[in-house]
């Protein structure tokens, strides 16, 4: 059976299972037709030139999970960040897990897609929200279609939230081949305040493949730092799709750290809807043998004194491949915008990959826009004076590396995460190291 076939026969079996309103189950039907239309990206896609995803489709994916697994917190635990109080949402292959996960409906809502989408309590928001920002590219129409689970997270006005939320997908491997389509709305009203933490990861070398949806949406004067935590298997493989939209003196920070998978892609959109907006994109990407990271960002400003800031660090080694073609679009009406974006890459290999497309279009004339990418290796210099001062010529590399990628860091207002994330990137180098944290 192709996948086309496949996805046919499971969306009807979809839409005799669930129990969904009228205004979900036309924009389900909608977004099949759309995938159906546009089909898979292929590389004569400008957007997926040097990221081809054949191989991902050609696997004979189930769809859903035939049943829920018995997974306990001791085998999950080492993925959570366990050393801090969280709220969290649980998935397995694709199933919510209720023991294992911390829901609210206390003064906020951090609780599943699968209660809002049917529940007229919740119809306001969903109407107003759901589906209004992913686009309707081929995979995010496909996750529209098939998306039937995911975290819902609403924050009133005035809320600051004081425990951060975490977002977990697990994947056991019950499945031969599984594919997952998480979908995540996240709504934070004025003067609210979030941190959340998203991540995915394998218990088993089955392969999956998630095709994740997010769509995120900042009132006035919010604040919302998300942490997306990329270091699965490399028999899993990613596709995720982030869309912000930013209200007036809002402040949105996205830090993406992708260490592990076959093949990972991330479009990150944001939009800036009002005055005083303040975009900051991060990434730390360190990959090896045959592994693929693959970072799309577009950074949209269409209002007055809006500022935006994007830095990538990656490390290359074996035939790895990176990717970055990150774009900055100002309107006519966007003046005095700053708007930065930096890629610097290291490969290690001379048998590794980069390929590196920055760009700006701007139709204003009184902004301040620049962006730059570098591709190197590490200073033979620095290594030599360093190995003269008795270290190793390992540790000195790791070293090296590690100042590399440490302004991405300094930027994580999460100290856990931080302590996560340098431990990672040390276990990635392969050294011990008693890093600063």
């Amino acid at each position: 059976m192709s996948f086309k076939e496949n996805i046919l026969s499971s969306f009807l079996a979809l839409e005799n299972e669930v129990d969904t309103d009228s205004y979900v189950h036309e924009l389900r039907n909608k977004a099949l037709s759309s995938f159906e239309e546009k089909g898979i990206p292929a590389r004569k896609d400008e957007a997926y030139k040097y990221t081809s995803l054949k191989s991902l489709f050609n696997k004979d994916y189930s769809l859903f999970a035939k049943k829920e697994s018995a997974i306990s917190y001791a085998d999950i635990k080492k993925y959570l960040v366990h050393q801090i109080d969280a709220y969290r949402v649980i998935f397995i292959d694709g199933i919510y897990s209720s023991h294992l996960s911390q829901t609210t409906h206390d003064k906020f809502d951090v609780c599943l897609m699968s209660s809002t989408l049917n529940n007229p309590k919740y119809a306001p928001v969903i109407e107003k929200y759901y589906n209004t920002l992913a686009g309707d590219d081929s995979l995010t129409s496909l996750n529209t279609a098939f998306a039937r689970e995911g975290a819902y997270i609403h924050i009133p006005k005035n809320i600051q939230v004081e425990k951060p939320i975490e977002i977990v997908n697990f994947s056991t491997g019950n499945e031969a081949a599984l594919m997952v389509q998480p979908r995540n709305l996240i709504v934070v009203g004025e003067n609210a305040q979030v941190q959340i933490i998203e991540r995915q990861q394998s218990l088993s070398d089955n392969p999956v493949l998630t095709n994740s949806v997010t769509e995120i949406f900042a009132d006035k004067r919010s604040m919302i730092d998300f942490y997306k935590i990329q270091n699965d298997l490399d028999s899993a493989s990613l596709i995720d799709h982030t869309s912000v939209e930013q209200q007036a003196n809002t402040e949105v920070r996205l830090h993406t750290f992708s260490f592990g998978g076959s093949l990972t892609r991330n479009n990150v959109k944001f939009y800036q809807r009002g005055e005083h907006c303040n975009s900051i994109l991060n990434g730390v990407t360190i990959i090896e043998g045959k592994q693929h990271v693959d970072h799309s960002t577009l950074v949209h400003h269409t209002a007055l004194n809006c500022e935006s800031y994007q830095e990538y660090k990656q490390i290359f080694d074996d035939r790895s491949v990176g990717v970055f073609n990150g774009k900055v679009l100002v309107d006519k009406i966007a003046q005095k915008i700053n708007a930065f974006q930096q890629n610097n890459n290291i490969l290690v290999s001379d048998k590794a990959t980069i390929n590196a497309k920055p760009q700006l279009e701007i139709f204003a004339d009184d902004v301040r826009c620049s962006h730059g990418c570098t591709i190197g290796q590490l200073d033979e210099e620095a290594l030599f004076y360093m190995q003269s001062r008795g270290i190793g010529k390992k540790e000195a590399r790791a070293l090296l590396m590690f100042a590399f990628a440490n302004s991405v860091l300094e930027s994580v207002k999460i100290p856990e995460i931080k302590s996560r994330i340098t431990k990672l990137i040390a276990m990635k180098l392969g050294v011990e190291i008693g890093f600063d944290l």
